[in-house]
């Protein structure tokens, strides 16, 4: 006999758009931040909100008896401390993978042709040519070879840049070969846009410090859509408010960037609030990735992207 279990959505949009669950499975809506309708200690599977507030994720505790947590993000990081050791987290890996790629080459272009120039100038009605790098011929290191990695470097391809990867070991795959992140330092002074995608741990919190930044070339673009503090925000500010150095970034330490920050005011930093997998094609490929997840959770299997395990 198949074990009932309650699995918790976060609106009914989702619930809706996933549609009748497998007969063991019984929906509630929860989004962590009201009361459900069914008693919290009923609750076994929780699937978060997308980009909720920390605070409020935090709440999945008093649902004691939750074991397994859904994200409807690919990061996890700080996840294991914010619920305890307790439950298992899958993650929505692959589901946001298109759209972060889309925005890492949005940013390195808008930043390497000039477009915030352009915005600026059209506010002000001034025609103004410019001689920008372009992405051509550019020397791209690209930090990080996983699933948005990958989808990072195809779409680069026809780009026509010198690209250098960088993964956690050094290898090669059908690509060519992959350096390890511990090698960034040796090519960095060859690196004129750097592109950030790994995972937020403790090797990589503040792998782009003062000391790789200052082995950049003079001009070259960072562009982070990996996590804030994958980047020394401090060393970051130095670099990018001298001029010396470009930044285009999807995210920040600290994040949301606070109104006085003075990135804000650089004319050579181009910052979008971390909407990096937030388009349209987000939500339907969300609810594919549930459906499978339901489907697996009611024969007692792990499902997809299972990260991880207490």
């Amino acid at each position: 006999m198949t074990t009932q279990r309650t699995v918790s959505f976060p609106t009914q949009e989702l619930l809706d758009a996933v549609g009748e669950l497998p007969a063991n499975l019984k929906p509630v809506i929860w989004d962590l931040e009201s009361d459900p309708d069914s008693p919290l200690e009923d609750i076994d599977i929780a699937i978060f909100p997308y980009m909720a507030d920390p605070e409020f994720l935090k709440n999945v505790r008093r649902a004691e008896n939750v074991s397994v947590v859904q994200t409807q993000t690919t990061g996890y990081d700080g996840m294991v401390d914010m619920i305890g050791d307790r439950a298992k987290i899958n993650t929505a890996s692959g589901v946001h993978a298109a759209a972060t790629a889309e925005i890492a080459l949005g940013l390195a272009l808008a930043s390497l042709r000039g477009f915030p120039t352009s915005v600026r100038d059209q506010d002000q009605g001034q025609w103004n040519p410019m001689r920008w790098p372009g992405l051509a011929d550019r020397t791209v290191g690209l930090v990080g070879v996983g699933g948005i990695g990958e989808e990072i470097r195809k779409r680069l391809d026809p780009f026509e840049v010198n690209l250098l990867r960088f993964g956690s070991t050094a290898r090669t795959d059908e690509h060519g070969e992959v350096y390890s992140t511990e090698q960034l330092a040796d090519f960095a002074g060859q690196i004129e846009v750097l592109i950030l995608i790994v995972p937020l741990n403790d090797s990589t919190h503040h792998l782009v410090d003062a000391e790789l930044m200052a082995k950049l070339p003079d001009g070259a673009t960072i562009v982070n859509v990996a996590r804030g503090p994958v980047v020394d925000t401090d060393a970051l500010v130095a670099e990018v408010s001298s001029g010396r150095l470009n930044v285009a970034s999807d995210v920040f330490d600290p994040e949301p960037l606070p109104s006085d920050h003075p990135l804000w005011k650089c004319p050579n930093a181009l910052i979008t609030p971390h909407n990096g997998g937030n388009t349209q094609a987000f939500f339907p490929r969300m609810v594919k990735l549930l459906k499978r997840q339901l489907q697996a959770w009611s024969q007692g299997q792990d499902g997809e992207n299972l990260v991880h395990r207490p």
